[in-house]
């Protein structure tokens, strides 16, 4: 683990595991989590002998709750301040949900040798409001309501989360996991409400349009088909159709969180697309 101090003074919290000699794999995590989501494919690749490395978002887990530069043109200036520190090259950037639109902005302004592929996971690009030139996005009022359950009460809501739609907990016959759950709520109360209530306009407002057009490395784009946070007619089947040279795979029947309920489906995938 350590710690980078960017140019506004927010210190971001990363780990770094593995050969310092070995291709790089870089995982974003999204809203409200940190580096922990990524536990199954850090220690995956790990044991595979890549060099992984997670960060905590400004606002999110072990950073600082900053209160100013919780968007997307700030959250992408401190991948590239954490990449420029560790010196990687020909790195993998994977990110999943508002993490996958931190990737995309990443990488689109990325320095020339920085990145050599992405993924987008349940990824929130192109946009993820309704607009008038994206009209199948989510309206407005979705995001109030996210807005208005965390002020009111955000322990509950980040319980309520994880415990229905995130997981797909919430369809007939799933298979519940309390410690999936708790650590979905760890992971979201060590953040700073400030940070993850300017996230939310992040996360659904961005439009990402110019970043997937602008991205010329190999981009895989993994979806859930039963997503119910970033439905994949409004995300995954469009922002592949904006990328260069992008690659799309879905998920029957997987849920939002795929990367941790389906970890043994989600790592050999990623393994052969980062080896292909």
């Amino acid at each position: 683990m350590g710690i980078i101090t960017t140019k506004d003074g927010t210190e971001i919290f990363y780990k770094d595991w593995g050969p310092k000699d070995a291709q790089p794999i870089v995982f974003h995590h999204g809203w409200p989590l940190s580096a922990d989501d990524w536990d199954s494919q850090m220690m995956y690749f790990l044991l595979k002998g890549y060099r992984v490395i997670a960060h905590d978002r400004r606002g999110h887990g072990r950073s600082t709750q900053t209160d100013t530069g919780n968007e997307m043109d700030t959250y992408a200036a401190d991948v590239a301040a954490l990449t420029d520190h560790l010196d990687l090259k020909g790195a993998v950037h994977i990110g999943h949900s508002t993490g996958g639109g931190e990737v995309a902005r990443y990488v689109a302004r990325a320095k020339p040798g920085r990145v050599a592929k992405a993924v987008l996971i349940g990824a929130v690009p192109p946009i993820m409001l309704k607009t008038a030139a994206y009209p199948g996005g989510l309206p407005i009022e979705v995001f109030d309501g996210f807005r208005a359950a965390l002020l009111a009460n955000r322990a509950q809501f980040f319980l309520d989360v994880p415990t229905g739609p995130f997981f797909g907990f919430n369809r007939p016959g799933a298979k519940v996991d309390q410690g999936v759950i708790w650590n979905w709520w760890r992971q979201g109360m060590a953040g700073g409400t400030k940070a993850h209530y300017d996230c939310i306009k992040a996360f659904s407002e961005t439009d990402f349009t110019e970043d997937l057009k602008a991205i010329t490395v190999p981009t895989l784009v993994m979806h859930g088909e039963d997503d119910q946070i970033v439905p994949i007619a409004a995300s995954a089947l469009l922002s592949v159709k904006l990328l260069k040279h992008g690659t799309l795979k879905t998920y029957p029947g997987l849920p939002h969180g795929m990367c941790t309920t389906h970890a043994d489906v989600v790592n050999p995938d990623l393994l052969a697309f980062i080896k292909g």
